[in-house]
């Protein structure tokens, strides 16, 4: 065993409950132990963070760029680290970079990056493909042109590359993806989530028996919830197996409309943060370019020259804040739906997401007002 670190001072939020007076002991990159502060091994090397409130470090599965960087504007490991690097003085230890609809080679890129930049950057847990298996009529900021129905070579690549990947994310539209193969897909590891999607409810029942696991940024691009024709948001909001990610900016979904969402989600799956964030985020940029296409930047908005929202400008603190200040949400909420629930979804709580021994040490370390002061990846600490 390495060296033992005692962090003293702040209250502990452990995915489940507030824990004053503890310590978290971090060793070899995982959390040794919580305990009392003065139950601290002799020997550890203790430091005071001086109130505050520490928690599991936020996991972001939906992340198509920051700090400059688009993933489809060059998929590579290095890409995929800067992104990483851009979105940790935020609290996210975690995230999926994401590659929206392209052509096969910059599937094929990202999927090789992702290989490649998994097991050695760190915060890069694995990839989330958003299409090109997505529907054109509810294509959203993506390129319909490149919009194609997932085949059996498709399904075939995906599979053969989860495991060196980690964890492989895949958004299908119900219209391009048949039962049978997300079947395949999930049956062989990977997490498929539903979305830029016009199908109805039975459709999407049908898909969700078939192996679907999530909703990717529900309300968005998607069949809307009607009184009589519940869609894919009602089907999402409805089907209990089925996770909801959800976009708290402000913009890509009503603050009223958040908290019935997470007020109404049938369990066990639950409603979780992602961004969706851009390049923008961690920078003072205010254009971008999104599959050769100019997107602006304005009041927290990032829309295409037609005025279709291209992604988000927001980071996963500010989104825990949003949900907890205009939202009512309480915010050990708030806080499990940015780290607690994607960890579950993902189907990687037995590593990340909580605060608990034998876990990686992955941390965010919070102000009252919950703004980011410091972080831990896999016990490593940099300050925001």
């Amino acid at each position: 065993m390495g060296v033992v670190e005692a962090l003293v001072g702040a209250t502990v939020f452990d995915g489940e409950t507030r824990r004053h007076g503890v310590a978290v002991l971090v060793t070899d990159g995982r959390i040794a132990a919580v305990l009392p502060e003065h139950a601290v091994p002799a020997g550890a090397v203790v430091t005071d963070l001086g109130g505050g409130l520490l928690t599991a470090g936020f996991i972001d599965a939906q992340v198509n760029g920051g700090g400059g960087v688009m993933l489809n504007d060059g998929p590579t490991a290095d890409a995929m680290a800067a992104i990483a690097r851009a979105h940790r003085p935020y609290g996210t230890t975690a995230l999926l970079p994401t590659l929206i609809t392209d052509t096969p080679a910059a599937t094929a890129a990202a999927i090789a990056a992702a290989i490649e930049a998994a097991p050695t950057r760190p915060g890069v847990i694995g990839l989330h493909l958003e299409g090109p298996h997505l529907a054109p009529a509810r294509r959203g900021a993506h390129v319909a042109e490149l919009m194609r129905p997932l085949t059996e070579a498709d399904a075939d690549q995906l599979v053969a590359a989860t495991e060196a990947i980690g964890v492989l994310m895949v958004t299908v539209a119900v219209e391009q993806a048949p039962p049978r193969l997300i079947r395949r897909l999930a049956d062989g590891g990977v997490v498929v989530s539903l979305g830029h999607t016009d199908a109805t409810y039975d459709d999407v029942v049908r898909a969700v028996d078939a192996g679907a696991r999530g909703a990717t940024h529900l309300f968005n691009a998607m069949s809307p919830l009607g009184h009589r024709a519940p869609g894919m948001a009602g089907a999402a909001l409805d089907a209990g197996s089925l996770w909801c990610g959800l976009i708290a900016d402000g913009h890509h979904v009503h603050p009223a409309t958040l908290g019935i969402a997470i007020r109404g989600k049938r369990g066990p799956g639950r409603c979780f943060l992602v961004t969706d964030a851009m390049s923008t985020v961690g920078t003072e940029g205010t254009t971008f370019l999104l599959n050769g296409r100019t997107a602006r930047r304005e009041n927290g908005r990032l829309t295409l020259d037609d005025g279709t929202l291209a992604g988000a400008d927001i980071d996963m603190a500010a989104s825990v804040r949003l949900l907890v200040e205009r939202v009512g949400v309480d915010a050990d909420e708030a806080l499990r739906m940015a780290s607690a629930w994607p960890a579950d979804y993902l189907g990687i709580a037995e590593m990340r997401g909580r605060i608990r021994a034998g876990l990686q040490a992955d941390l965010v370390h919070l102000s009252d007002r919950l703004e980011v002061k410091a972080t831990w990846i896999a016990g490593e600490r940099d300050e925001a």
